[in-house]
């Protein structure tokens, strides 16, 4: 007892330290630091984590302006926007309409980014880098030097992704999903040649971004736990963002040897994925024996673990802001373990449920059918679990609370729809339609962005000392949430009327043109949506120097680790010694107390959660 008390006076007294001077002067020896070394070249887990977030929010600006490009031609296609031509230039906009070739080139730019740069790099990339130390009770990452080179990586893949944008022929245009032969043959279309190069080589420089930090993340939890902080006192953020690093490192090889055969089908003269293929004005290609469901089969297997990959940790965000913000324990904390491990699981035995088109086996098709459907059975389980959390709560509605409710609402709804895709007798008539599209976007766009966002309200005054703007956070949400719903539910009946995606122009379609009036509505709504995010942006880098300060170092009335930590806290995260832990991350509303930090030592005549 001794000990704690002695550990509470000297990280009230570094609090107090602290609320008067600036946050670079807890060590001594940190003096020297250069604007490079802090700011550029960190390997302080908290700045590596604001890189991330900073540069994923620079890609969901531009991936966003790009849905809004195309939403402007699909929502207004006989409209001409002359003022795109002289800001674009002539091969993206012309005669005042994006041309064919742009809006595939900004289709396939846009799911590339806002999937991989965005909901992986800019979501487990910040908030693994940002808690794990923290919550787990370590000074920092197993290996800072990895971290750092794990977000330098990223920022090369960025580059490089951005500089295909510039290049003559433009980016690549084969979807996201960048199958052959489109992909495979550089005379498929203007953006399979150098923007297809460029494409594969910023993927390649992510996946080794993303294998560096997931390594990194799985040995810091294992490994560097504080004193008394075992597997089953950890929050869940925690054990969803393991689980997602584990799913990372398992599934990302496979796409990798995916890119690399392409890139020997592509420059090597190999058939890894050509065969009896013909092509106007080249004739008949030499290219025998190879086939290109292969590359969906890779592609897939870290395709689908990728969806999970994206939505795990927004998930174990959403538990922890639920119970904090309820004041309650979260509901069945080892159900939601065991719920996440499930989740883990099955998400690498239902790939082929993408591929019910192509010609796969029956059998195997039910056999998907059948694991695909099992995934809602855990997925359920946490819904339910979220649900009991918030049952006779004493909610308080801050913005974070709000964005992860609106995320319980975006998964159970958009992952409904996915009962129907799931079903493969049903996606002979749905795959490939804009049915496709809202599902995807409601259960793994918006609801991961959702979650993204609540981590960002919740955790910004841990990560700048201030606060964000209260009243622009409930704007940010109300439009977002409404905005979601009215952009993709209509989505929905479009699909079921047989409406592909990925089309450019539906004017040669009859049956499609009852559709106009609410293309343009949605694309309507798209625009004052991402207005709205433009807000958020503002009020996320005016409140880093004017937002209200922090001047209480637990604001939420926390159990975890890091609101034990000063109000801005130096590299090493504590003062003093790490805190030991003696309970689970969730006893709220116990024996009378508001809320028992993880470092309180258990009092005998406590009554057991």
């Amino acid at each position: 007892m001794s000990n704690e008390a002695v550990l509470h006076a000297n990280v009230e007294g570094a609090t107090a330290h602290d609320a008067h001077h600036d946050h670079g002067e807890h060590h001594e020896h940190h003096h020297h630091e250069t604007f490079i070394s802090k700011y550029v070249f960190s390997m302080d887990h908290k700045m590596i984590a604001k890189q991330f977030l900073i540069t994923g929010m620079v890609w969901a600006i531009l991936g966003g302006l790009m849905s809004v490009l195309f939403r402007l031609e699909l929502g207004y296609p006989d409209t001409k926007f002359m003022f795109l031509q002289d800001i674009l230039g002539k091969w993206w906009v012309q005669d005042g309409r994006i041309t064919a070739q742009a809006y595939y080139a900004l289709v396939t730019t846009h799911g590339t980014v806002l999937v991989f740069f965005v909901l992986t790099a800019g979501l487990s990339g910040t908030f693994a880098n940002f808690l794990i130390p923290l919550q787990v009770g370590a000074r920092d990452m197993a290996s800072p030097f990895l971290n750092m080179l794990s977000y330098w990586f990223f920022f090369m893949a960025s580059v490089v992704m951005l500089s295909s944008i510039f290049v003559e022929t433009g980016p690549f245009s084969g979807g996201w999903t960048a199958y052959p032969p489109l992909s495979a043959l550089r005379d498929a279309s203007p953006g399979s040649g150098r923007g297809m190069d460029l494409w594969v080589i910023a993927m390649a420089l992510f996946v080794v971004s993303s294998l560096l930090g997931g390594l990194n993340y799985i040995v810091t939890i294992l490994n560097m736990r504080t004193k008394g902080m075992s597997m089953t006192r950890l929050p869940l953020t925690i054990w969803a963002l393991f689980f997602t690093a584990v799913l990372g490192v398992l599934s990302f090889p496979v796409l990798l040897s995916g890119f690399i055969l392409l890139i020997f089908d592509r420059n090597f003269g190999t058939s890894f994925y050509l065969s009896d293929i013909f092509v106007n004005g080249v004739g008949a290609l030499p290219n025998e024996g190879g086939n290109a469901i292969l590359f969906q089969h890779l592609f897939w297997f870290l395709g689908h673990p990728e969806v999970y990959i994206i939505l795990l940790p927004a998930m174990g965000m959403v538990s922890e802001i639920l119970s904090v913000n309820s004041r309650k324990p979260i509901f069945g904390y080892m159900a939601m373990v065991g719920s996440l491990f499930a989740i883990a699981i099955l998400a690498f035995l239902v790939w082929a449920h993408h591929m019910f088109v192509t010609g796969l086996n029956p059998l195997l098709g039910s056999i998907f059918v059948l694991l695909t459907l099992l995934i809602a059975v855990p997925s359920a389980i946490k819904v339910f679990n979220w649900l009991t959390t918030l049952w006779r709560g004493n909610i308080r509605f801050t913005p974070a609370m709000m964005f992860a409710i609106g995320f319980v609402s975006l998964f159970i709804s958009g992952g409904l729809t996915g009962i129907w895709l799931g079903n493969s007798a049903l996606d002979i008539h749905l795959h490939d339609t804009m049915f496709v599209v809202a599902h995807f976007h409601i259960v793994m766009g918006v609801a991961s962005m959702f979650g993204m966002f609540a981590g960002i309200y919740h955790w910004y005054p841990k990560m700048y000392g201030r606060y964000l703007n209260n009243t622009l956070g409930y704007i940010h949400f109300w439009v977002t949430m409404a905005g979601a719903y009215l952009i993709f539910w209509p989505m929905h009946y479009e699909g079921l009327a047989g409406m592909p995606r990925r089309y450019y122009s539906y004017s040669a379609w009859e049956s499609f043109k009852q559709f106009g009036g609410l293309n343009q509505f949605i694309s309507t709504v798209a625009l004052i949506v991402f207005a709205v995010q433009i807000l958020f942006l503002f009020n996320f880098f005016y409140s880093i120097w004017k937002g209200r300060k922090l001047t209480t170092q637990n604001p939420y009335g926390s159990n975890t680790l890091e609101w034990t930590t000063p109000i801005r806290p130096g590299h090493g995260n504590w003062t003093g010694e790490i805190p030991e832990v003696y309970r689970w991350a969730y006893d709220y509303a116990k024996d009378g107390r508001e809320f028992i930090p993880q470092t309180t030592p258990v009092d005998p005549n406590e009554t057991n959660h």
